[in-house]
C-alpha cells in the first residue's frame, strides 16, 4: 500500500489504499505557466459574468471547472497542432483558475442585490472588496482542511465535479475507451440539457400529486447531471439524501399545509399568499427552506466538531513546517510535491490583513462608521466563515458544487449576525446593510471553498500541486471580482433588479431573513424543527449532513440522485465478482462524470446566451406533446438510464479497470 507522508515528525494523512496519483509526486511536469493562467483569467471571465445573470434570473448558479477544463483542452489542442506542448497538470491549473469566478458569483448575487432592492445601492469599489475578500477568506481557511477532507476522506466524499473534472482531462489525454466513456456522457448529458432547457421540447421536471394528501407532491428532474452524480456517490448516501427529500415532500409541507388551512392571515415570511392559497413549491420556498436551513446548519456544526482534531493536527505540523524554516526546530523533512500546501505563516497573515482590512477600511460595511462595530461585524465574518467553510466544502463532497446549498448558509449565517444586532440595538437600516455585507463575505467563502475542494480533488487524483492550486485560486478570485460585480450593477440598468425578467429570488429572502430577525417576526420555530431534524438522524446513526441536504434541497433534485445510487447498487449486485464489480463502478464512474460535464458546458452556454439576448431561451416548448408531455420525458429519463445500465454491464466498453 502506497502512503503519502504529510510533512511533519512522522505524521501522516492516509490516502485510500492503493492510491496513485496520474502524474506521481516524483515527476514535475509544466504546471503553472502564464498560458495556463492567462487562459483561466478569460474563461473565468467570461464564466462569472454568465453565472451572474443566470443566479439573478432563477435563484442558481452552477459549476464551471468542467466548461473550462474542457475549453483549455481544445485551446492547448490548438497549441499542440503548432508544435507547443501542454501538460495534464497546465490543462488543470487553467480550470483551477477559471472556475472560481462562478463561486464569487454566487456570494454576490445571492445577497448584495438586496442592498438595490432597499434602495441603498452599493459602489462598485464596495462591492469588488467584499467580493475578493470573501473569495480569499475561503480560500485560506481551505488551507488546514485539505488533509482531512480531500487525502484522509477520498474513500468517503466522491466530490463529483472534482472527480468528473479530472476524469475529463485525464480522457482528453489517454484517449482510447477511457475517453470513449467520458465524452459518450458528455454528449449525452449535452444533448438531455439542451432538449430540456434550451428548445424545450422536452419538459426538465415531472410532478404528480399524491392523493389523499393535502399539497403532498412527487417529482424528478430530468437532469443527466444528477443521476450521474448519484452514481458517483453510490447508494446509501444518495438513499439518505431522497429520504431527507421525501420527508419534506410527504410529511412536513403536508402538515404545514393542513396546520395552515384555518389562518386567514399570511404567515411570515410570506406577505401576501394565505397557506390555503399556496402550492407545494410556495410552502417549500416560504418555510421548508428555514428548517432545511437550521438542519443544514446543525449538521455542518457536527461535521466541524468532528474535523476540529484533524485541523488541530494539520496546524500543529504548519507551525513545525514554520519553526524549521525558521531555524528554530529540527531539520525539515523533504516535503512531496503533492502535498505542498500555503505556508501556516501565509494563511495566518493572510486571515489577519483581511480581518484589519475589515475592521479599519471605511465604507466596507456600509454606513457603519465606528471602529469598534466594525471590528464586532468583522469577527462575525471570521468566526462564520470558517464554520460554513468546512460545512460547504464537505456538502459538495456528496453532492457537487451546483447543488450545494449556499443560500441556506448564508440564511443561518444572517440569522446570527441579525440576532447579534439586534440584542446590540443595531436594527436601522445601517444594521440592517451591516448583516446583509457579513453574509455576503460568508457566502462568497462558503462557494469558493466548495470549488476550491473539487479543484483540490481534481488536483489530487491528478497528482497536482495544492500550493499552486491555492495560488490559482487566488487569482481566479481576484481577477473575475470586478467583472462579476459589473455584471451585476449593468444588469441592474438593464432589467432592475426586483423586476420579472430579473427577479433576484435568492436575494430577496435574505432581505426578508434580515428584517425578519431585526424586527422580531423569524418563524424561529421552523428553524428549532430543523435542528431537531438534524439531531434525530445524528442518533440513528445516519449522515446528518446528507440528510439535512435532502430535507433543504426540493425532492425533484433528490430523486434522479437516489436512482443513479440505485444503478450503482444493482451494478454492483449483479456483477459476476469482486473484480468484475469494480470495474463496473470505474465505467459507470466515467460516464457519470461525462454526464456531469456536459450539462454542466450546456449549462453555461445557456447562460451566455440569456445574457448576449437579454433573454432566457425559449424555444420550441414541450407544449406540443399535450397530455403526453410528462410521459415523453419520463420515457427519455428512462433511456438514458438503460443505456447508462447498457455501458457500465458491456465489456466492450471497457476503458477502465480496478487498478486504474
Amino acid at each position: 500500500m502506497e502512503k503519502n507522508e504529510t510533512p511533519g515528525h512522522g505524521q501522516k494523512a492516509k490516502p485510500a489504499a492503493g492510491f496513485d496519483p496520474y502524474v506521481p509526486a516524483g515527476q514535475a511536469p509544466p504546471e503553472f505557466t502564464v498560458r495556463a493562467v492567462l487562459t483561466g483569467i478569460v474563461l473565468g471571465i467570461l464564466f462569472g459574468a454568465a453565472n451572474a445573470y443566470l443566479g439573478l434570473r432563477v435563484g442558481l448558479t452552477i459549476s464551471t471547472s468542467i466548461p473550462v477544463a474542457v475549453l483549455t483542452v481544445a485551446a492547448f489542442r490548438t497549441l499542440h497542432r503548432k508544435g507547443a506542448s501542454t501538460s495534464i497538470l497546465e490543462a488543470n491549473t487553467s480550470q483551477t483558475v477559471g472556475s472560481a469566478s462562478s463561486s464569487v458569483a454566487s456570494g454576490v448575487i445571492f445577497t448584495l442585490p438586496a442592498l438595490f432592492l432597499w434602495g441603498l445601492a452599493p459602489t462598485l469599489l464596495q462591492m469588488t472588496a467584499l467580493a475578493m475578500i470573501g473569495g480569499v477568506l475561503g480560500i485560506l481557511f481551505m488551507v488546514p482542511l485539505r488533509r482531512f477532507l480531500i487525502v484522509r476522506e477520498h474513500d468517503n466524499l466522491p466530490y463529483p465535479e472534482g472527480t468528473a473534472c479530472a476524469e475529463v482531462l485525464k480522457a482528453s489525454e489517454m484517449g482510447g475507451a477511457r475517453a470513449k466513456a467520458v465524452f459518450l456522457g458528455l454528449g449525452a448529458g449535452a444533448l438531455l440539457k439542451l432538449l430540456t432547457a434550451w428548445i424545450h421540447v422536452i419538459k426538465d421536471e415531472v410532478s404528480v400529486r399524491v392523493p389523499f394528501l393535502k399539497k403532498g407532491e412527487l417529482g424528478t428532474e430530468i437532469s443527466a447531471a444528477l443521476f450521474g452524480v448519484g452514481f458517483i456517490l453510490g447508494p446509501r448516501i444518495s438513499t439518505v439524501m431522497v429520504a431527507g427529500g421525501l420527508l419534506s415532500s410527504l410529511v412536513i409541507i403536508p402538515a404545514i399545509a393542513y396546520w395552515g388551512e384555518g389562518l386567514t392571515t399570511p404567515l411570515y415570511p410570506e406577505p401576501t399568499l394565505l397557506i390555503s392559497q399556496m402550492d407545494p413549491g410556495d410552502i417549500w420556498t416560504r418555510y421548508v427552506r428555514y428548517i432545511g436551513a437550521g438542519a443544514v446548519a446543525t449538521g455542518g456544526l457536527i461535521t466541524l466538531i468532528r474535523s476540529i482534531p484533524t485541523m488541530i493536527e494539520s496546524f500543529r505540523i504548519g507551525a513545525r513546517q514554520l519553526r524549521a524554516r525558521l531555524g528554530e526546530g529540527d531539520e525539515a523533512e523533504v516535503i512531496e510535491r503533492t502535498d505542498r500546501d500555503l505556508s501556516l505563516g501565509v494563511v495566518a497573515g493572510g486571515l489577519a490583513v483581511l480581518a484589519l482590512i475589515l475592521g479599519l477600511v471605511p465604507h466596507i460595511f456600509g454606513p457603519l462608521e465606528t471602529a469598534p462595530i466594525r471590528f464586532a461585524a468583522a469577527f462575525l465574518v471570521i468566526i462564520c466563515a470558517f464554520f460554513f467553510v468546512t460545512v460547504s466544502s464537505r456538502i459538495v463532497g456528496l453532492v457537487g458544487v451546483t447543488s450545494n446549498p449556499t443560500s441556506g448558509m448564508t440564511i443561518a449565517s444572517l440569522m446570527l449576525t441579525a440576532s447579534v444586532f439586534l440584542l446590540l440595538g443595531w436594527t436601522d437600516d445601517s444594521g440592517k446593510v451591516a448583516a446583509l455585507v457579513v453574509g455576503c463575505v460568508v457566502a462568497i467563502a462558503a462557494s469558493i471553498a466548495g470549488d476550491t475542494s473539487q479543484d483540490l480533488k481534481t488536483g489530487y487524483l491528478l497528482g497536482a500541486t495544492p500550493k499552486r492550486q491555492q495560488v490559482g485560486e487566488i487569482l481566479g478570485v481576484l481577477t473575475s471580482a470586478t467583472f462579476v460585480c459589473l455584471a451585476v450593477i449593468y444588469l441592474d440598468k438593464a432589467f432592475h433588479l426586483g423586476s420579472v425578467d430579473l427577479a433576484a429570488p435568492q436575494a430577496t429572502l435574505m432581505k426578508l431573513v434580515i428584517e425578519g430577525v431585526l424586527q422580531q417576526s423569524l418563524p424561529w420555530a421552523m428553524v428549532g424543527i430543523g435542528v431537531a431534524l438534524a439531531l434525530v438522524a445524528e442518533m440513528f446513526r445516519l449522515p446528518s449532513l446528507a440528510f439535512a441536504v435532502g430535507v433543504y434541497l426540493p425532492v425533484s433534485t433528490m430523486v434522479p440522485v437516489f436512482f443513479g445510487g440505485l444503478l450503482r447498487w444493482w451494478a454492483g449486485r449483479s456483477a459476476a465478482d469482486e473484480a468484475d464489480q469494480e470495474t463496473r463502478v470505474q465505467r459507470g464512474v466515467l460516464f457519470g462524470s461525462g454526464l456531469v460535464g456536459g450539462e454542466g458546458i450546456l449549462g453555461v452556454g445557456i447562460a451566455v446566451s440569456a445574457v448576449i439576448t437579454k433573454t432566457k431561451p425559449e424555444g420550441i416548448g414541450w407544449q406540443w406533446a399535450g397530455a403526453f408531455a410528462p410521459g415523453l420525458a419520463v420515457g427519455v429519463f428512462g433511456l438514458l438510464a438503460l443505456w447508462f445500465w447498457s455501458l457500465v454491464r458491456d465489456r466492450g466498453t471497457d476503458g477502465a479497470s480496478p487498478e486504474s
